[in-house]
């Protein structure tokens, strides 16, 4: 998954927008109720997102793949990291950012 396809997946969700409140180059994606469920750089590598998760979810998924771990600087229990083109296939990422998304909507 590319940064360009990581980016149209979370603003294709109703009332998503695209926010720089950290610095320009960290994207971080708000349901438009203001809520985060997805954090980003365009330029990282390797290229991740950060996305809220239920926790005993995040920690089944943190069991089963080497490239989702705890999320960076968030809240370690709600939150989890994915590395873009690790073991996780695109299909589990997109699925991720949908719960997220409902998660804070």
């Amino acid at each position: 998954m590319t940064w360009d396809e990581l980016r149209d997946h979370c603003l294709s969700m109703p009332g998503a927008q695209e926010t720089f409140p950290f610095e320009p180059r960290v994207s971080v994606f708000k349901a438009a109720n203001g809520k985060i469920f997805a954090i980003g750089v365009a330029d990282a590598d390797p290229l991740h997102v950060s996305v809220k998760c239920d926790p005993d979810l995040g920690e089944a998924l943190r069991r089963d793949y080497e490239a989702i771990v705890e999320g960076y600087h968030l809240n370690k229990r709600h939150w989890i990291t994915v590395t873009l083109d690790a073991d996780v296939p695109d299909a589990p990422v997109r699925e991720l950012v949908q719960d997220s998304y409902d998660l804070v909507r």
